[in-house]
């Protein structure tokens, strides 16, 4: 992956356990910025800020429908940085079962 960000800096915005619960339900599908600040209690421009860096890098993508600001994920980039880490499968799963936990 010939990309021009900071793998390391990639790794630490994406195991962001806020940034995990974006992307998780970003993985469903696209999402309106309403939905994903009511579920996680932060405001739009708080969920703007934790994905600032996958946004610039175009992880995800703001969209502008119909008025409303829609969040959406790049699977398959954010599948090939997972890939490329070994550690970010484990981080992935401890998260995974304490939302399970939680739920």
């Amino acid at each position: 992956m010939n990309e021009s960000y900071d793998k390391k800096k990639m790794i630490e915005t994406l195991t962001d356990p806020q940034v995990l619960i974006i992307l998780s339900e970003l993985e469903e599908g696209n999402k309106e910025s309403t939905y994903l600040a009511k579920k996680l209690q932060l405001s739009h421009e708080e969920i703007k800020k934790r994905l600032e860096y996958v946004i610039q890098h175009g992880f995800v993508r703001i969209i502008q429908e119909e008025g409303k600001t829609v969040f959406a994920a790049d699977g398959e980039k954010l599948n090939k940085i997972m890939e490329m880490d070994e550690n970010f499968s484990s981080v992935i799963d401890g998260l995974t079962e304490l939302d399970q936990y939680l739920n």
